[in-house]
């Protein structure tokens, strides 16, 4: 798995991919050296860090985290063992968003420890927004104030998509969502 030297390599190797088809099975790869233990660790870490969230907030979101982080994986898993990412057709949509992502993922790789298994979130981010052009957070999402991240027709929208643009390393300013009106 990406460690922090290894995240930056990664990275680096994703980077020049341009098709959707190509990056999905990449990350499929990657992610499939994860063990049932690291996935055991993955989640203990994402349960503790759902636990600083204050109550009620906490309880309402935790379903959120799970599907973002996990959910997300085992559907890239199922696309690459029933060969749904190797039939995907077309292009990375936003290939100077991608690249962007694939920097910055590189720059948090050399400035940041964020343990043996923080890139796990940029991996798994990377196949929601740049494969499936779905928004980082999950659909239903709540976020304070009683907002949620929606998805109207084909679009998606984000309650925080523009107030994260000052955020170094956020998601949000690579996600395909737009803002949502608030």
């Amino acid at each position: 798995m990406a460690t922090r030297g290894r995240a930056g390599e990664v990275f680096s190797m994703l980077r020049p991919l341009k098709r959707k088809s190509e990056l999905g099975e990449a990350l499929a790869i990657e992610l499939g050296r994860l063990s049932v233990f690291d996935l055991q660790r993955i989640s203990a870490f994402v349960e503790a860090e759902a636990n600083k969230v204050p109550s009620p907030y906490r309880e309402k979101v935790r379903p959120y985290f799970t599907e973002q982080l996990f959910g997300s994986y085992f559907r890239l898993m199922r696309m690459h063992g029933d060969g749904t990412l190797k039939a995907m057709d077309g292009r990375i949509k936003d290939e100077k968003a991608f690249e962007e992502y694939c920097l910055m993922a590189m720059e948090e790789s050399e400035n940041r420890d964020r343990g043996q298994y923080g890139w796990y979130y940029y991996l798994v981010s990377c196949f929601t927004m740049f494969v499936l052009e779905e928004p980082g957070h999950p659909v239903g999402m709540p976020f304070p104030g009683g907002f949620i991240v929606e998805r109207r027709g084909d679009n998606y929208y984000c309650p925080i998509r523009e107030k994260e643009k000052d955020v170094p390393f956020a998601l949000c300013n690579f996600c395909p969502a737009m803002q949502s009106e608030i």
